[in-house]
């Protein structure tokens, strides 16, 4: 649960330093774990023979005081015990796994101990080692086996020693056995209880650190994978404000360019006439005036200037009167469905495809007329531009740009797609062209 939470509580800092607490505290607890494992090993490891020398020492001291002692069966049999616990105990301790060998030692272990409290009661001392040495060598039941063992040995050294155990007084060692027994099976359940739950606890902790040491993997190839996205993402914003620059430099600074040269050369022709070549220089000076406008404007990237002064309806219905009164050419726009604020990208798509579209039948289509209609729906808003022009054969049109800078189609495709639009073209010769744009319907403050 610890990890869940680090993972997906707060923002990335949060979660980054919650995971380091968790690192921290994980290591703290191995390490407390490791410590306490290597203090108790080393307890272990020199354990029995303290008691052991506490024994022969009492024995030794015993003897000085004329008690009768057997002493060389005493040293000889300590000997040989020490040397018996040296071996599978110390020396050996890649043995200790091997239960069949161990239970062996534990054997052998209990049965010297037993033959020197029945020399002398002071090896009770030493008797001890039994319960330790069952719980650290022996497996499942036969723990408990010892554990009774052990109780039978140390009993006799609790009655005063094997002298004591008479036809009067044979009860007491089965008793005391028994007493010490049932006490020694209390503490011994709660030692493996305490041992099994210090197993599950580092079983958890190892768990832990696997966890912890997959999550750091996690987050280094998240932080990777971020960087990697965030140079994706610079360079697609970078491409997208390309394609930006160039829609808008094609519908703005192109098309103004176009016009002004078209009205300069009306003007050149028409210099006899001085009435009309004024009338085609000033609107060349006019579309000049707003070129550089929206040349300002795209620079800044803001939205075209007719927008910022009108609703979409009459930014188109000027940008049509305009291009009518410059080219002779009558442009009727028509609109329909509840005109309403659309989103800027929207409103922009439309704009520039109105004015594109237009721009190409003053290039292309020698047209007499030409009909535009807005029509807003509940969920899209298409424009249609419909010309009597001469057409042409849409499968053989220029895909995308051209050498001359052409952008045409291509651009108002892409302006419909990006919004998840769609751009129909239909035409033939001499039958006139019909360019429909179809967006969807994104009001006006929402995120498109």
């Amino acid at each position: 649960m610890v990890l869940v939470w680090a993972i997906v509580a707060g923002g990335p800092a949060a979660r980054y330093f919650r995971w380091e607490r968790v690192v921290g505290v994980e290591a703290e607890l191995r390490e407390e774990f490791d410590r306490w494992e290597r203090k108790e090993t080393a307890v272990l490891k020199v354990f029995p023979y303290p008691l052991l020398a506490i024994s022969v020492v009492l024995t030794l001291l015993q003897s000085l005081w004329n008690a009768p002692v057997h002493l060389p069966g005493v040293l000889g049999l300590s000997a040989l015990l020490t040397a018996w616990v040296m071996w599978f105990h110390t020396f050996h301790r890649e043995w200790h796994g091997n239960a069949p060998l161990m239970a062996l030692y534990y054997a052998g272990l209990v049965a010297l101990t037993g033959c020197l409290v029945l020399l002398t009661p002071w090896f009770g001392f030493f008797a001890f080692v039994g319960y330790v040495h069952a719980f650290q060598y022996l497996k499942g039941r036969w723990r408990y086996v010892g554990v009774v063992a052990t109780s039978a040995v140390s009993a006799v050294s609790y009655v005063g020693g094997a002298a004591n155990i008479t036809v009067d007084d044979w009860w007491k060692w089965p008793a005391v056995t028994a007493f010490t027994t049932v006490m020694a099976t209390a503490a011994f359940y709660a030692d493996v209880m305490s041992d099994r739950r210090n197993h599950r606890q580092k079983r958890a902790l190892v768990e832990l650190h696997k966890a912890n040491t997959e999550l750091e993997t996690a987050l280094a190839e998240n932080a990777n994978l971020h960087t990697q996205l965030l140079v994706q993402a610079r360079e697609a914003g970078v491409l997208d404000e390309r394609h930006r620059m160039a829609r808008e430099i094609h519908d703005t600074l192109a098309q103004g360019l176009a016009g002004i040269l078209t009205q300069l050369q009306a003007a050149e022709q028409a210099s006899d006439e001085p009435a009309v070549s004024r009338r085609h220089v000033a609107n060349a000076m006019s579309l000049a005036r707003e070129s550089l406008t929206e040349a300002r404007r795209t620079v800044h990237a803001v939205g075209p200037s007719a927008l910022a002064e009108a609703r979409l309806p009459d930014a188109i219905g000027d940008v049509a009167r305009r291009w009518s009164e410059v080219n002779r050419v009558e442009a009727v726009l028509t609109t329909t469905g509840d005109a309403r604020p659309m989103h800027t990208d929207v409103e922009v798509a439309l704009l520039r495809t109105a004015q594109e579209a237009l721009a190409n039948v003053a290039k292309h289509a020698r047209a007499r007329r030409v009909a535009l209609t807005l029509s807003y729906m509940e969920d899209l808003v298409t424009l249609d531009v419909l010309d009597d022009g001469a057409g042409f054969l849409p499968d053989a049109k220029r895909a995308g740009g051209s050498a001359d800078g052409g952008f045409g189609l291509a651009g108002m495709r892409q302006r419909a797609q990006l919004l998840a639009g769609r751009l129909d073209v239909e035409s033939e010769p001499g039958g006139g062209t019909a360019i429909t744009v179809t967006v969807p319907a994104i009001p006006a403050g929402s995120e498109s």
